[in-house]
């Protein structure tokens, strides 16, 4: 197929559109629209940071039932990190999880949920879940290294100061690592070492040792 076709908002509903608007903005979410009609439609948009997607809500907007949006996923790449910076702004967030059996993220009750990122924090396998005023459901989900196919190896990107300082962080020990497994001898190259390591880590290649 030769069109994009690009999914770039997703309606949510809810029951007080102001309401919901103040928490979005606590969570410092970009506000991208807010425009109200004379017969009652409105429409309210945001953008988490480092997006591509926003979330839309409002009046006549949708005939879901309020709170009916579950399991909105939000990928981050530390998910103790992206906790302590949602409790900071008032919103009450699990603490960090990962399934011992399949689908257990997306029931708060069910008995598969682990405490605790996943082992050795597996990218896709840590979890943290928060909802909004009426109920909907978000989904933090902690993705440091890509499956294959789920991204352009000819393109990397980093959305924010924060994601790429996290990506240097890993780099960071890793070479660390490398160096130990190599005599504990000082790696001259470690920029390039860096930079291989970065560029597979975004798009879900084989890490260098």
């Amino acid at each position: 197929m030769s069109t994009d076709f690009k999914f770039e908002a997703v309606v949510i509903p809810v029951t007080d559109v102001d309401r919901a608007k103040e928490f979005y903005q606590r969570l410092e979410w970009r506000l991208d629209a807010d425009f109200a009609f004379d017969n009652g439609f409105r429409v309210v948009q945001f953008t988490p940071p480092g997006s591509p997607a926003s979330v839309q809500f409002g009046s006549n907007i949708t005939t879901a039932e309020p709170g009916s949006a579950q399991g909105l996923y939000l990928i981050v790449s530390d998910i103790e990190t992206a906790r302590d910076e949602l409790a900071a702004r008032g919103v009450d967030v699990s603490p960090a999880f990962h399934p011992e059996t399949p689908g257990a993220q997306f029931l708060a009750d069910n008995p598969g949920r682990a405490t605790g990122p996943a082992d050795e924090r597996a990218s896709y396998g840590s979890f943290a879940t928060f909802a909004d005023p009426d109920g909907n459901t978000w989904l933090l989900q902690e993705v440091t290294t890509r499956l294959p196919g789920r991204v352009d190896a000819t393109e990397v990107t980093y959305t924010s100061v924060e994601d790429l300082e996290q990506a240097l962080t890993r780099a960071a020990t890793a070479h660390g690592e490398h160096e130990a497994r190599n005599g504990g001898e000082h790696d001259a190259e470690w920029p390039a070492w860096y930079a291989k390591y970065m560029h597979a880590e975004r798009t879900g290649q084989e890490l260098p040792q």
